[in-house]
């Protein structure tokens, strides 16, 4: 253990941690720096039990729902969200999203399962928002697997990261009403024919990188119940706001 001790040492000299963002000497590894900290907007309190948007008040333990969860019911049952979708959480996906920077899966997938408690069931498998196979080509992984497999992880629940997918590609939603949204989304996800038969039976915790209208997840949980999941629960690293 003492040899062990110094050659982590060692490493840390010659490798010092440094923020996932920036890039300036943290302590540990994967970690924030005091002013990405500071800029990183962590949800808590009270929030909307169907999509984990921040509410005013109190935490009375009680469910409580926003504006856009009242006017659009969500399919799924219970939702939760890390990071609100603003100054460093939008650097820490763009960079996981677009920019190849697949390390930062590790910290956010710790951050999604700090938030999970509630969603949890027995017996739950995790899986994440599929990508179109030329999507995939193209970024070369999908980061809601990455995420998926990171919370699965840390949570010690099976993953599976092919439990749905997307058998055409509709094409980019923004700048489109919630209408439009949903609308372009309708059937776009499906089982996976192999897989979908894990799903008989079984609560299904859905993953996926940011929430904004719903619509993604709303097909991806048809799919989940298609395939006779006994209930879905979605989670994502961060929930667009309009009030944030």
């Amino acid at each position: 253990m003492r040899m062990r001790h110094k050659f982590q040492t060692a490493i840390r000299l010659i490798y010092p941690s440094r923020c996932i963002t920036c890039g300036d000497l943290v302590e540990g590894d994967f970690g924030l720096c005091g002013p990405c900290w500071g800029t990183t907007p962590f949800i808590g309190g009270l929030v909307c039990d169907s999509c984990g948007t921040p509410l005013p008040g109190m935490d009375d333990g009680l469910p409580s729902t926003c504006d856009d969860c009242l006017r659009t019911p969500r399919l799924w049952g219970q939702g939760r969200a890390a990071l609100l979708y603003r100054d460093n959480a939008r650097r820490i996906i763009l960079g996981l999203k677009h920019a190849d920077k697949q390390e930062l899966a590790r910290p956010a997938g710790q951050w999604m399962a700090q938030r999970a408690g509630s969603l949890l069931r027995p017996d739950m498998i995790v899986t994440p928002i599929p990508l179109h196979w030329s999507r995939f080509l193209f970024r070369r992984y999908n980061q809601a697997a990455l995420l998926a497999r990171e919370v699965a992880r840390n949570l010690n629940l099976p993953f599976c990261p092919d439990l749905l997918e997307r058998p055409k590609v509709r094409g980019h939603m923004d700048g489109l009403s919630q209408e439009a949204r949903y609308s372009k989304m309708q059937d776009a996800i499906r089982p996976h024919p192999r897989q979908a038969p894990r799903m008989a039976g079984r609560p299904v915790l859905l993953i996926d990188d940011v929430m904004t209208s719903g619509a993604t997840l709303d097909a991806a949980t048809r799919a989940c119940f298609d395939a006779n999941a006994s209930e879905v629960n979605i989670l994502t690293l961060a929930r667009v706001a309009k009030d944030a």
